[in-house]
């Protein structure tokens, strides 16, 4: 006999759209959504400011359209990049909507502050595997000063309902959650998301007719990345629960260079240094990316960079190489055009005006993630992914520099057309089917073990599941993967829900999804490099 209860009216949230993630694409889905429509929109992120995502620590800059450029070239630079095994239709919406959107959203209507030449014109910049000039940017902190923005405007927003920490723990599909257990029989759909707020501690239910995952990426069970804290996985482990779809998960992209002190990295150096010249030295002082990529060189697509720094750190027994700009580049020049990275390395005692830059590869970027198609659904009814928790196929086997932050505007407006076009005829879901969330246990999570678990996954992906990959690594990746795993689903059932426990949850069934992908796919491409 099920003994399940529906939640108190007092403790759940309805609404139209819940939106799980504030970033470029999730913002962008929120934005299109309430300046066209008056439906109830509730977007939530689980930190205290809506700032904090990886668009804001987006350096480099977004893809516009160079003076000699066209929708098909654009096309063939992220086709080479992702190695041929892109999604010719993803790839297509991409180079022809989303040079007229930043133009229509970012420039004309949310006013972004892209640096301008001395003749007031739209500087644009190249980086590697770009065929021209093409890259807008706002001079090394772009994605700052698009959040900013973004953000601004969804403060100021009526229609908007903002929840800052609160932490998803779940989506809820009624196939899973439902107190009518005859609903096990019907298509697989959300209905929304329970939810952790920080402030009560407790986990409520929010129903909403469509939910949009926007959650960001997974660099964070990696040892070395280069981004934010809470980049563990959630969506895409959150959605593998639901039973959505997970496509590509192998293709982690690593960015070349990361500063690197004291045995880790520390902060993204933007390729926009390399489209600007600087150059890839040894600890010995010698140019090396020609004995890799003599085509390219420093200019070779992320992941032949990533692996060539690699092999040359093995080469010369070293933990590290630099990234000299100071022989290219005068002093002035460095710190008007990269004054946040000027910044960031003299608080080390570097200064990349006179001397290189320590750097290491990070995790960055993950190509892979919920499959969706070209409006942003996945295969779960009233559920979209959009940003880098999808994978929309655009990116292939390896990102395209400054692709992501167009792909989540491209893919936010998308979804949020498509919602409208349908949200209309759609039923609010039942709160009377949807159980109040169940307590499993009491006791609070030791933080000892909680760190340990997570560093364990953090060192067993970066060393096993890594920017080289092998039959060898893989296998101990996956036995030592699914141990931990069972004693973290022990612990969590065990111990009081809260934003470690749901995040060390979400990490190893994301690292084991992405080891998993590896050690199935046995060809290299793009990012996944196998050696065997």
């Amino acid at each position: 006999m099920d003994t399940s209860q529906s939640a108190p009216a007092d403790t759940l949230i309805q609404c139209d759209v819940l939106i799980i993630g504030s970033g470029i694409a999730g913002a962008t889905t929120a934005l299109h959504l309430a300046d066209n429509s008056d439906l109830r929109i509730v977007l939530l992120t689980k930190t205290e400011s809506l700032l904090e995502s990886n668009t804001y620590y987006a350096q480099g800059g977004i893809i516009y359209t160079g003076e000699e450029d066209s929708p098909e070239q654009l096309s063939e630079d992220l086709t080479r990049a992702g190695d041929g095994l892109n999604s010719r239709e993803a790839v297509s919406i991409l180079a022809h909507e989303g040079p007229r959107l930043v133009r229509e959203l970012l420039i004309e209507k949310y006013q972004v502050p892209f640096t301008l030449t001395p003749e007031s014109e739209l500087e644009r910049t190249r980086e590697a595997a770009h065929s021209t000039s093409r890259i807008l940017h706002v001079n090394d902190a772009t994605g700052r000063a698009i959040q900013q923005n973004l953000v601004q405007a969804l403060q100021q927003h009526p229609n908007i309902e903002i929840l800052t920490r609160y932490t998803a723990v779940d989506l809820l599909t009624p196939a899973h959650h439902s107190i009518d257990r005859l609903a096990i029989y019907e298509p697989l759909s959300c209905v929304g998301a329970y939810v952790y707020d920080h402030q009560t501690t407790q986990v409520i239910p929010i129903l909403a007719k469509m939910t949009v995952l926007a959650s960001g990426g997974l660099g964070h069970i990696f040892m070395h990345t280069s981004n934010p804290e809470g980049a563990t996985g959630d969506g895409v482990a959150m959605a593998h629960r639901a039973g959505a779809r997970i496509i590509n998960a192998e293709y982690v992209q690593f960015h070349p260079t990361t500063f690197y002190s004291r045995g880790r990295a520390h902060f993204l150096i933007s390729e926009a240094l390399r489209g600007e010249g600087a150059r890839l030295i040894n600890v010995h002082g010698e140019r090396f990316m020609s004995r890799y990529a003599p085509e390219w060189q420093e200019l070779a697509p992320r992941d032949v960079v990533a692996r060539s720094i690699h092999r040359e750190m093995l080469r010369t027994g070293a933990d590290h190489v630099y990234l000299d700009i100071a022989s290219v580049m005068s002093p002035e020049t460095i710190r008007e055009r990269f004054p946040n990275i000027y910044e960031s390395c003299l608080a080390f005692d570097v200064d990349p005006t006179v001397e290189p830059i320590p750097v290491v590869p990070a995790a960055h970027y993950f190509c892979g993630g919920v499959w969706v198609d070209e409006w942003g659904r996945t295969n779960l009814r009233h559920l979209y992914a959009v940003g880098e928790v999808s994978c929309t196929g655009v990116h292939g086997a390896n990102r395209l520099g400054s692709a992501s932050l167009l792909e989540g505007l491209v893919w936010g407006s998308r979804a949020a057309h498509d919602i409208l076009a349908q949200i209309d005829e759609m039923e609010e879901p039942n709160p009377q089917f949807i159980p109040a969330w169940q307590v499993t246990g009491t006791e609070p999570a030791d933080p000892a073990l909680v760190r340990h678990d997570m560093e364990t996954i953090q060192h067993s992906m970066w060393y096993y599941v890594g920017l080289v990959r092998s039959r060898r690594r893989l296998e101990r990746a996956l036995r030592d993967l699914n141990n931990l795993s069972q004693d973290i689903d022990a612990f969590y059932r065990t111990t009081r829900v809260e934003p470690q426990i749901i995040s060390l949850r979400n990490a190893v069934v994301a690292a084991l999804t992405v080891a998993r992908a590896a050690w199935e796919n046995r060809e290299s491409h793009g990012c996944h490099y196998r050696e065997d």
